[in-house]
């Protein structure tokens, strides 16, 4: 079968749209499939489903077999570590066979098995507080959203979507008595946070442009229509979120921008009080908060553009009394603060990497810190679960790209780390036959670029293996190295995979992302070609087996890289990719639009940024080459990126591009963003993808009987 074959939509519907803007004139060929109300764009939708089907049937069996693969090296049935609060463990497990997590609590701490082969057994004393699987029933797509218990542990506020709009309808548990309260408010957004007394839930709700606007009260046991809007937040360029500090003291309200950001905050035992303002948002400042005892710990940007950590009194928060507690330091990036009764954790970036320091505090006050060392250079440390405010161990998250996520309790007192548990591979797997190695790329202005790069030890550096290339490079997100078990089946293939720390994301501190965005954009994208012809001129690999890869912003970064280097790859797979970019961002209808000119410009208003974006915008720019094969995915329920990008991209790459690679468009209809809910299908979701990677590599179909 042939691209030409593919089902259509009728003529009639291709009448283009026709705009002008800054005295240039744009015309959509496919605005038509903005209409998802219209049977004809459904039709079309499915007819792609089946036409890429039908293209990738000859992949069945391997798709089956990395599906396999990935079940066989999965422990399906297992454990989370136990997180203690309020005199419970609180903790996870997941059943063979079963799509979706159970949560549960105990008041005794279940033992981790030393065999990670072994099931998992439950307490005695064990309480299911919400089993997933049952929430989501024969629903084809579900997803928990709040998952909230109260200061005293008798209430559970969590909510729930079938069908992956991010919109959420809220419900209350009596845990005591394990049953549903009457309770219940629909679409809502993901944040709740619990009054002191457990008689108050607040939470948050959408605009029609699917921002976060309104932080409610509802005070249990009434009607949602008598729910009291607490903020309600009429700047389109801010989100709302609600939380309750650790200590349990405040209720904290965060407003925020791309590069703004307000705090208000409530006492926890007066719930019906007004919030008050930490410190007035001024444009370009931003700061979080945490509290411990006398003091709000702040991380803030005022003077500071790699940000610091400063302190407040509770009495008299405000800017001209902050004082600092780890300074600004160039190049070290501070991120966050985690307050406990007797000690801070600061989250870090230095060097493009990931990193802890721990503060005691002495009658509240900061004394002197220390870093927790991890000996791998290309790895990850974050923290992990901590809801016990008052406590001496710190937990925390670790992984490489070698590394399965692993969980350490570290001591604040003694400084040991203990391992808690780690990420279980079945079958052979050893990670010392696995090597990661981090590389550096040459940008086009000199910049230099890490790259976090992993490969099976047999692998030769020759030149003949393939490689996979993934980046994302926007929001200041940084794409840390991460373990997977369903990249195994591409590492033991002979592929290496390799992460692009491009400009946009935040890897080496506020600067890279500032040099990634607005009009320093397109160095996102030159950045991952430099990366690309790097990994060839190393001999990691060679153009004709190299893939890119990137889901989301991350997708934009694919199509943008299509079209500057279409013969740097020989597959491209953007995943619900933003690739409509200049016509989404000229549209202040569309969810989120006026959040994201922070990000990417205002093209309505200025026409030097409409120029600009139009230079790199994917849909804009395609044209008559050979194109590398391409994948795009899409959710027909995405609130994010709209299911109409990839499917317009697809249309006119496959009516402009010349070659004969394929060009496929696949679209979860009963989904959203984040794709199929369920770990099985999830599973078959990448094992779709992996296999539609290496049948884009001709080598590794020589290779796979010796595997």
């Amino acid at each position: 079968m042939s691209d030409a074959d593919h089902l259509s939509a009728p003529v009639a519907k291709r009448v283009p749209r026709t705009r002008t803007f800054h005295g240039d004139e744009v015309v959509d060929e496919y605005f038509w499939l903005l209409d998802r109300d219209d049977p004809d764009t459904i039709a079309y939708l499915e007819a792609e489903n089946a036409y890429t089907e039908a293209v990738t049937a000859h992949t069945k069996a391997l798709q089956d077999e990395i599906f396999s693969e990935i079940k066989a090296r999965t422990l399906e049935t297992d454990l989370s570590v136990p997180a203690h609060r309020g005199g419970w463990w609180y903790y996870t497990r997941t059943v063979q066979g079963q799509q979706y997590a159970i949560h549960c609590r105990s008041r005794s701490e279940p033992e981790l098995p030393d065999d990670a082969t072994q099931p998992i057994v439950s307490p005695d004393d064990e309480q299911v507080l919400l089993d997933e699987n049952e929430l989501a029933g024969d629903s084809p797509y579900f997803a928990l959203g709040a998952f909230d218990v109260s200061p005293d542990g008798r209430l559970l506020v969590f909510s729930t979507d079938f069908d992956g709009s991010e919109k959420y309808t809220l419900r209350v548990k009596d845990l005591e008595r394990d049953q549903l309260l009457p309770d219940s408010v629909p679409d809502t957004y993901y944040s709740t946070a619990w009054s002191a007394d457990g008689s108050t839930v607040f939470y948050t709700t959408v605009d029609e442009a699917m921002r976060p606007y309104r932080v409610w009260r509802h005070r249990l046991g009434t009607q949602a229509s008598e729910d009291q809007i607490v903020h309600q937040e009429d700047d389109e360029r801010f989100f709302a979120d609600v939380d309750l500090t650790r200590s349990e003291a405040y209720i904290v309200i965060s407003l925020g921008s791309s590069i703004t950001s307000e705090v208000r905050v409530l006492p926890a035992d007066a719930p019906g009080g007004e919030f008050q303002v930490l410190e007035p948002r001024r444009q370009g400042v931003e700061y979080t908060i945490d509290h411990s005892g006398g003091y709000f710990f702040i991380v803030h940007n005022d003077g500071a553009m790699d940000f610091e950590l400063a302190k407040a009194p509770v009495a008299s928060p405000g800017r001209e009394h902050w004082s600092p507690v780890l300074p600004h330091e160039p190049g070290r990036r501070v991120v966050d603060v985690h307050a406990f009764a007797g000690h801070l954790v600061v989250a870090l970036r230095r060097d493009g990497g990931t990193g802890l320091h721990v503060i005691p505090l002495r009658d509240g006050e900061p004394q002197p810190g220390h870093d927790i060392g991890f000996a791998e250079e290309v790895r990850t440390v974050r923290p992990g679960g901590n809801p016990e405010f008052d406590t001496d161990t710190f937990r925390l998250g670790y992984t490489s790209l070698a590394t399965p996520s692993s969980i350490y309790d570290h001591n604040i007192q003694t400084r040991e780390l203990r391992l808690r548990k780690r990420q279980p591979v079945l079958g052979d797997f050893d990670p010392e036959h696995y090597q990661t190695v981090r590389e550096w790329a040459t940008a086009e202005d000199g910049t230099e670029i890490p790259i976090s790069l992993v490969r099976h030890r047999d692998t030769p550096a020759d030149g003949t293996a393939p490689c996979v290339l993934y980046g994302y490079g926007s929001y200041e997100a940084s794409m840390d190295p991460w373990f997977s078990i369903a990249r195994l089946s591409l590492l033991d293939r002979g592929f290496v995979f390799a992460i692009a720390h491009v400009r946009g994301g935040g890897e080496m501190g506020r600067a890279w992302y500032e040099q990634g965005k607005m009009l320093a954009k397109r160095n996102t994208f030159t950045d991952f070609v430099a990366c690309a012809q790097r990994l060839v001129a190393a001999g990691w690999t060679s153009h004709d087996r190299l893939v890119g890869r990137g889901g989301s912003a991350g997708g934009l970064l694919i199509g943008a890289v299509a079209n500057l280097a279409p013969s740097d790859f020989a597959a491209l797979v953007g995943e619900v990719p933003f690739v409509d970019a200049l016509n989404t961002i000229l549209d202040p209808s569309l969810p989120l639009t006026v959040i994201e000119w922070e990000e990417w410009g205002n093209p309505v208003e200025s026409a030097e940024v409409y120029r600009y974006m139009k230079s790199y915008s994917p849909y804009e720019n395609v044209q008559p080459v050979a194109y590398p094969a391409i994948l795009a995915t899409a959710g027909l329920n995405d609130p994010r990126v709209g299911y109409h990008e990839p499917a317009k991209w697809v249309a006119k790459l496959r009516a402009t591009a010349t070659g004969d690679r394929s060009l496929l468009l696949k679209t979860e209809m009963g989904a959203g963003h984040r794709g199929p809910s369920g770990r099985y299908d999830a599973w078959r979701e990448e094992a779709f993808t992996l296999a539609f990677v290496i049948d884009s590599v001709p080598a590794v179909k020589r290779r796979e009987a010796a595997v």
